[in-house]
């Protein structure tokens, strides 16, 4: 179950160790114990590019996930689930306009990255996006339990 945790920006983030934990704990959750997954996390400009590069979208956003189980060559690394990126940036910026921490953004945009690479979309239609928005409240109000037991 190795969570690469990859910090490409210079805003203060939680440990890397912490934001692979919190990852653990959301593919447990998910019955992907056994999955790989990376983390990056970059600062706006990074992200714009990527967003532009591979999504064809202008402007930063919040969090692209890279999906590693579709495509024809699933089968040579099953449990290498993909790439979440967070721009940190964004996450700050959002956090304040929400009125909640940093961390408490970071953690939701990592929910919902996961969860993306998991198959949950709410693009495709208004019960698949209410079940992806069901499911990360779910993790969210797990990942807040065990804070709150710690």
């Amino acid at each position: 179950m190795p969570i690469l945790i990859d910090n490409r920006q210079n805003r203060p983030l939680p440990d890397p160790a912490t934001i692979a934990e919190t990852a653990h704990q959301v593919l447990c959750e998910l019955d992907r114990a056994e999955a790989e997954l990376s983390v990056l996390i970059v600062d706006d400009t990074q992200i714009e590019q990527l967003n532009r590069s591979y999504l064809n979208h202008v402007g930063p956003t919040n969090v692209i996930s890279f999906p590693m189980q579709e495509g024809q060559f699933t089968d040579i690394s099953p449990n290498l689930l993909g790439d979440v990126v967070i721009s940190a940036d964004t996450a700050a910026r959002e956090a304040s306009d929400a009125d909640m921490t940093f961390v408490q953004r970071f953690n939701q945009l990592l929910v919902h990255g996961i969860l993306h690479l998991c198959g949950y979309d709410h693009e495709q239609d208004d019960a698949q996006a209410h079940e992806m928005e069901q499911k990360s409240r779910q993790l969210m109000q797990m990942l807040d339990g065990k804070r709150q037991e710690a």
